[in-house]
């Protein structure tokens, strides 16, 4: 099995941020933030580990170089894709947004 390196695109790491932070200061409820965080994190390693492009491709309406493969997270959706031996986290979005708009 091919080993994967995984790189986040830095508007990935904002878009954590983003929900932690709306988690934390919405909710008022640090142990979900903390908790929402690790399930992210567990869920995009599994994912390394069990081989990346294995998982299906999205059927993007965009015609695009490299296609988007996704994690289903709880209440967000991980938007990675693959390049070479690189795993790389593009987005990390609400499940309910309109996908096409923001990847």
């Amino acid at each position: 099995m091919k080993d994967y390196t995984l790189r986040y695109l830095p508007i990935a790491k904002q878009d954590l941020a983003d929900a932690i932070n709306f988690i934390l200061n919405e909710y008022k409820n640090p142990i979900a933030a903390e908790n929402t965080l690790d399930k992210i994190e567990q869920a995009i390693m599994q994912r390394l580990e069990d081989g990346p492009e294995s998982f299906a491709i999205w059927q993007s309406a965009k015609k695009r170089e490299y296609p988007y493969r996704r994690i289903n997270v709880g209440n967000y959706t991980v938007w990675y894709v693959v390049i070479d031996n690189v795993m790389e986290i593009r987005r990390i979005q609400p499940a309910r947004r309109n996908e096409e708009l923001f990847l």
